[in-house]
């Protein structure tokens, strides 16, 4: 996002990560601090790189790249072009100085974090360094991780009240659409969205960091910056951490944080999709669900307010297991969003019940959407890919063969359908 204030749904900002990958063997590829540095022309290390429309910058992990809008869009039209021919440059790069390409997917199928981890060493490396002393960064949840972020604005203390209700409800449902991790080091995990498993536990060394990944029901600025990023701070103090992560907003780790350098809420549940346009349709229908709360079109804001987080942290654990099969356990929560439990007994019949009323385009996100709908989330579909009842130790082959073909997904910008 930028300096100027924006206010409600006035601009979006998406980051959309993805890792790097030997082009045969799919093995991880740690080249971006080199990729970056060819990109920039220069024989200096950076860490952003602009590419028209898209920007490109560094993570923790030197296998990982973000493709992010260079400020907030206007909204999703001509987005899924633009990131689609900023991957292309990128694995054009890639193919030819490293023999190597991007994979999409929230989670690399077998790579070994405690082995292969390699954290960026340059300008924000003491940033990293400092995390990997206190939480040990060659882990699952560190090191193997790759998300969309959804930035959406607010102008004013009244509309963070709005977004902030709003994103917390849309925040169980999520992985009930956006479930891409099914398979950790060569075994299928029994759980759909595994990424958000590590997430959840990832920081338990400082609690008030992640919480319980569901925002407390806090609507004022002031009561925020006490009560989520004073408590961080203060927990931080006590184990002595590094001065680096102390003051820092990005150290809030919840399901949904608040940005207020961006002035904006950043939703962090998203698992990378196998390409731009259904990363995109992801973070489109989840945006128009949160714009339909925020206008109270089946709830009013205090009923909103007061859902209770244990009610909301139930559902995102059932739909981290099992994304839209996940039973809609209270008739409470449904009909937030207009609908009766007994029309729709899942998250899954939820979400169709919810884009049927919401959805308003662009038309080029619709297909991706639609499959996802119809054939299951990315996690589902690589299962489905993989055989009947795959693993727990799933041949290499089966694995490459699977994968191979999400990177040709993303590198042409369509839906993976087994």
């Amino acid at each position: 996002m930028t300096a100027k204030t924006l206010s409600l749904f006035e601009g979006y900002g998406i980051e959309i990560e993805s890792c790097v990958v030997d082009m045969d063997t799919l093995e991880i590829r740690p080249v971006v601090d080199e990729l970056l540095r060819e990109a920039s022309g220069t024989d200096d290390w950076v860490e952003d790189i602009d590419d028209g429309a898209i920007g490109w910058s560094n993570e923790l992990v030197t296998h990982v790249i973000e493709l992010k809008t260079n400020g907030p869009a206007p909204s999703f039209t001509d987005l899924a072009a633009n990131f689609r021919a900023s991957v292309g440059r990128l694995n054009t790069l890639l193919a030819e100085h490293w023999h190597a390409r991007l994979m999409p997917t929230a989670m690399h199928p077998w790579m070994n974090p405690e082995r292969e981890t390699r954290l960026w060493p340059h300008s924000n490396g003491p940033i990293y360094q400092a995390y990997d002393q206190l939480f040990d960064c060659r882990r699952h949840g560190w090191a193997n991780v790759q998300s969309v972020h959804l930035n959406l604005p607010f102008a004013d203390e009244h509309e963070f009240a709005r977004l902030m209700a709003a994103a917390r409800l849309v925040l169980p449902l999520i992985p009930a659409l956006a479930a891409s991790s099914p398979v950790v080091e060569g075994r299928a995990t029994g759980m759909l969205d595994t990424r958000l498993d590590f997430y959840r536990t990832n920081s338990a060394r400082v609690r008030s960091m992640t919480g319980d990944v569901i925002p407390e029901p806090i609507y004022g600025f002031a009561e925020y910056r006490d009560q989520v990023l004073g408590a961080v701070d203060r927990e931080l103090g006590e184990l002595d951490a590094d001065e680096a992560l102390r003051g820092q907003e990005w150290t809030n780790a919840r399901g949904a944080i608040t940005r207020f350098d961006r002035m904006a809420i950043e939703i962090r549940l998203i698992d990378a999709q196998e390409c731009s346009a259904a990363d995109l349709a992801v973070a489109c229908a989840v945006s128009r669900l949160v714009q339909a709360l925020v206008a109270e079109r089946w709830s009013s804001l205090p009923s909103q307010q007061a859902c209770p987080t244990e009610v909301l942290v139930e559902h995102l654990m059932r739909a981290t297991r099992e994304g839209p099969l996940a039973q809609v356990s209270d008739p409470a929560y449904a009909a937030l969003f207009g609908v009766g439990a007994t029309s729709a007994p899942t998250l899954g019949d939820l979400w169709r019940r919810i884009t049927h009323e919401t959805w308003a385009g662009p038309a080029e996100l619709e297909g991706p959407l639609e499959v996802i709908q119809h054939d299951g989330t990315l996690a589902q579909r690589i299962l489905a890919a993989l055989g009947p009842s795959p693993g727990p130790d799933i041949e290499r082959a089966r694995l490459r063969s699977v994968y191979g073909e999400l990177c040709e997904c993303l590198a042409s910008g369509r839906p993976f359908q087994p």
